[in-house]
């Protein structure tokens, strides 16, 4: 016997949540999609899985061939299986989240799927169950920053201390107290302070830093709770309810 018998074909799928910071605002990276259905639409970056290939292969051959990366932080997410969620076939997808620097990368994206950086509060309507995807990255992104040093992978080799703040803040959307959080984020003792300053914004400037990289790979998970209440709550009138 070389099938299992009276099984039905099902496919398997990966569809990539690829999230980038230009050093200001978090953004969503999209493509128009190429074939029917939703022809035209927007969507996530994805493909099917080949048969001689793992689902990590296929998210790596897919990420590779939109952006040309390599070593990029790509994790998986979630397996997205209702059964009528692709309206073409019985499909079910395994999502996986990257995080890019697109100030470092930007030329690299490929023009062959019509890619687009989205800010995340207007991105436009995605297909299928593309959205449902997307807003569980946003929320698994910020219960693993709180733990993890995950979005330094974001970042430039040389940043500064309100570029990461900037990052926290978009990622959470809320706004952190200056002195608490650079004390907090010094403290870590992943930051390599430079010489030299970005006086983009003021004669008076700011630092750059760079990642300790020894450190930050040896003590990755050692960055607990960094932000003490991942979990920001807004009321209606846009407070933020909630430890920071």
């Amino acid at each position: 016997m070389t099938k299992y018998n009276k099984q039905t074909r099902l496919l398997a799928a990966i569809d990539c949540i690829i999230f980038g910071f230009d050093g200001e605002k978090l953004k969503l990276l999209l493509i128009k999609r190429a074939f029917e259905p939703a022809k035209d639409r927007w969507s996530l970056m994805g493909g099917f899985v080949q048969p001689n290939e793992s689902a990590e292969d296929a998210a790596y051959r897919v990420l590779s061939k939109l952006t040309g990366l390599e070593g990029v932080y790509l994790e998986q997410l979630h397996t997205f299986s209702k059964p009528q969620r692709d309206p073409m076939e019985r499909t079910i997808s395994i999502t996986y989240t990257a995080l890019i620097d697109i100030l470092r990368y930007q030329k690299q994206i490929t023009e062959e799927f019509q890619a687009e950086w989205f800010l995340l509060n207007e991105s436009p309507e995605l297909i299928f169950d593309h959205q449902e995807m997307v807003d569980m990255a946003k929320e698994h992104i910020r219960h693993k920053a709180a733990m993890y040093p995950i979005l330094f992978e974001l970042l430039p080799e040389k940043f500064t201390l309100p570029h990461v703040q900037s990052l926290f803040e978009d990622v959470y959307e809320t706004t952190f107290d200056k002195g608490n959080f650079s004390r907090k984020l010094l403290s870590t003792g992943f930051l390599i302070k430079q010489k030299d300053k970005d006086k983009t914004n003021s004669k008076k400037g700011a630092f750059y830093y760079k990642l300790d990289k020894k450190k930050y790979q040896k003590n990755f998970n050692t960055f607990q709770h960094f932000i003490r209440n991942p979990k920001i709550v807004k009321k209606a009138n846009g407070e933020v309810v909630g430890e920071q």
